[in-house]
């Protein structure tokens, strides 16, 4: 199907740029492309594939100012945060370039055979779906390990952040990257299923809602590929009775209103014990209200507009129907009507039922629990279809580790904020996600273990 996609300023709605989707067989003409690609790429040695993602760091780096401002442009993030994902790229590109080698060497297992071991050997053409609030970050953190790895990826990214698309094909080109390696493709989501069942595509990574997540494993299991999902988080920020309560306020609201809110693993829930919670309901409002709304190319800008006006309407219904049914707000702020702009706002009261309580509120939008104990925190946390990430906060160490083993999460942080690293597995359970990206585990994502032994 033939469509427009155009890129928009989110500040003031203006089109930056037009794309066209591409046609059935201009998709079938990149897909080829991909497999003579892939042929020659998997026979490279990592010695050569290091020094072309060494290669790509560097072009990061050197382009930061041109790289950040088309993230910034086209999606709203502010300016520092564009600059700290570029910076974050070219951490990934460096890392897996050193690392991948000795991830994918061959592992001897000793047996009753003369013989035996696993070999990590790369499947084909991955297909990458990815979103547009990390849209720098989440292509490099799959396209790293998956082309080191020796396999070959076509990216169909989020429409709204073509720009930022054509950018990671220069960075590829201009490293030196052979033809097909890396290809975009500027198509729609009914698109997906044709390149999905062709039998070059060996797999597919997802990082999106959870909708999408559901759409795309559905046809992972009906063509048998190879699926990462990364969707979405509600995640729970855990302050016990004896934790840094200034601390703790800082890095929570700094964690929830990270990119105007629209992080998976931001603290979505804060959970505070009673006996707490009144002086860091007060701390989190007091650093609240400090916060400066407005243009992202601004430095000193904290929060910017969201991505899509859609997205700040959809999000003021949710508080609305929470409102309506009991919700309690104790931070006004909302959706500012005819922009993409969303105030930040924190609601407490928050009962089952309600969409603050059983959905993820992707902006600027705190929802404050209280509980007895870390025993009733734990059942609040868990309470969730979701099970991405989540924060403890406490000085026993101890406590903190035995409540981390305890909560239905792929990650938990203790006395920090939640971030992924490339040195770290990232993923989720529940309705989070399948499998895990970053680490070596994200290494072995998209590879086959081949188990060969010798009488």
């Amino acid at each position: 199907m033939i469509s427009n996609f155009y890129s928009i300023d989110p500040v003031d709605n203006s089109v930056l740029n037009e794309y066209k989707s591409e046609s059935p067989e201009s998709v079938l003409s990149k897909i080829s492309k991909s497999v003579a690609a892939f042929n020659q790429w998997k026979n490279q040695s990592y010695e050569f594939r290091e020094s072309l993602f060494l290669k790509a760091a560097d072009i990061l780096e050197q382009n930061l100012k041109r790289y950040s401002n088309k993230i910034t442009q086209e999606m709203g993030k502010p300016i520092i945060q564009s600059e700290a994902e570029v910076k974050k790229c070219a951490l990934v590109c460096r890392y897996y370039a050193k690392n991948s080698a000795s991830f994918l060497k061959d592992q001897v297992i000793k047996t009753e055979f003369k013989e035996s071991y696993v070999s990590y050997q790369p499947l084909g053409t991955i297909l990458q779906i990815m979103p547009w609030n990390f849209p720098f970050w989440q292509v490099f953190r799959f396209a790293a390990p998956a082309l080191m790895s020796g396999n070959v990826t076509l990216l169909k990214h989020s429409p709204n952040v073509l720009g930022c698309a054509d950018l990671f094909q220069e960075v590829f080109d201009k490293a030196g990257f052979e033809e097909g390696v890396f290809q975009n493709i500027y198509v729609d989501v009914d698109d997906v299923e044709n390149i999905m069942k062709t039998p070059a595509v060996q797999g597919v990574a997802l990082t999106g809602s959870l909708r999408a997540g559901k759409a795309v494993g559905a046809l992972a299991g009906k063509y048998i590929k190879n699926a990462v999902l990364e969707l979405g988080g509600s995640d729970p920020f855990i302050v016990l009775e004896d934790a840094d309560l200034e601390k703790a306020a800082k890095v929570a609201v700094q964690s929830r209103m990270h990119n105007s809110g629209q992080t998976c693993i931001s603290a979505k829930r804060f959970i505070v014990v009673k006996s707490v919670a009144s002086k860091f309901k007060g701390l989190v409002k007091q650093i609240m209200s400090d916060l400066i709304v407005g243009d992202p190319m601004n430095p000193s800008t904290d929060i910017s507009a969201m991505a899509r006006r859609d997205l700040a309407e959809n999000l003021q219904n949710q508080v609305d129907e929470s409102i309506k049914m009991g919700a309690v707000v104790e931070v006004k702020g909302g959706h500012k009507k005819g922009t993409n702009y969303f105030y930040p706002m924190m609601l407490s009261n928050i009962k089952k039922g309600m969409p603050a309580y059983n959905e993820e509120l992707f902006g600027p939008v705190i929802t404050f629990f209280e509980v007895g104990n870390p025993e009733e925190a734990i059942q609040l946390a868990n309470d969730s279809v979701f099970g991405l990430a989540a924060t403890i906060w406490t000085k026993n160490e101890e406590l903190a580790k035995s409540v981390a083993t305890q909560l239905d999460v792929g990650a938990v942080a203790i006395n920090r904020m939640m971030s992924s690293n490339p040195k770290i597995p990232f993923g989720g359970v529940k309705m989070s996600g399948v499998g895990r990206e970053l680490g070596r585990e994200g290494l072995l994502s998209f590879v086959n273990l081949k188990s060969v032994i010798v009488e």
